[in-house]
């Protein structure tokens, strides 16, 4: 379980610094190969600015995660690990940022890259919704059309992530939580149907739920 932004979630902020511009685009990524698309974008949408600097924070289900900076031509250590220090310190993961800068013609020195670089990365996280990324248990259940909507509704109502709906013959629904909520899931199911439907395991997938979505069990 890690936080990140919320899926398809792309912003940017600019800000001015001794005539400097200073335009931070941040985004969600969830691979090394994604994260290096979305800069190769910024360059190309940006192509005439002199510094692209970036860092990226993926996640890795087996390992630590996979972190990487680059200063993009600016001293070392002004950019891109500054940048890094900030996301890692925001605690998500599964994104990358770009700070794009048009140099004004006044030098910064190092301890003004560093600030300058680092505001930026700030100023493009209060941009962010935050998902908590999950490991969640699937589970399927059933239910005649005429009872669809009215149970639809009771379950979104009482909490329960119903992360999928296809009509087919009967409407299934995809309903996900922790692995520690499954009675609550089975009991609350069984008590809006007044046990007309089961509840079927359907496997498990990592889902993306609200931060502030209560644990249940």
């Amino acid at each position: 379980m890690y936080s990140c932004p919320a899926e398809n979630f792309r912003g940017s902020c600019e800000w001015e610094v001794q005539r400097s511009r200073f335009i931070c685009v941040i985004g969600r990524i969830q691979s090394e190969k994604e994260a290096r698309q979305f800069i190769d974008t910024v360059r190309r949408e940006y192509p005439d600015a002199r510094h692209h600097c970036h860092a990226f924070i993926v996640h890795s289900t087996d390992a630590q995660p996979r972190a990487y900076s680059s200063d993009d031509g600016e001293p070392a250590g002004t950019a891109g690990r500054p940048m890094l220090d900030v996301l890692q310190g925001s605690g998500l993961q599964d994104v990358v940022v770009v700070v794009v800068r048009y140099f004004g013609g006044i030098k910064l020195g190092t301890g003004g890259l560093v600030k300058a670089y680092s505001h930026s990365v700030t100023l493009g996280l209060e941009l962010v919704p935050r998902v908590i990324r999950s490991r969640q248990n699937l589970y399927r259940v059933e239910i005649a059309h005429a009872s669809a909507g009215k149970y639809q509704a009771e379950f979104r109502a009482r909490g329960l992530n119903i992360i999928e709906v296809k009509y087919e013959e009967a409407v299934r629904l995809l309903l996900a939580c922790a692995p520690e909520e499954e009675d609550y899931v089975r009991n609350l199911v069984a008590a809006v149907t007044q046990g007309e439907h089961d509840v079927v395991e359907a496997g498990q997938r990592w889902v993306d739920i609200p931060e502030e979505t209560p644990v249940r069990g």
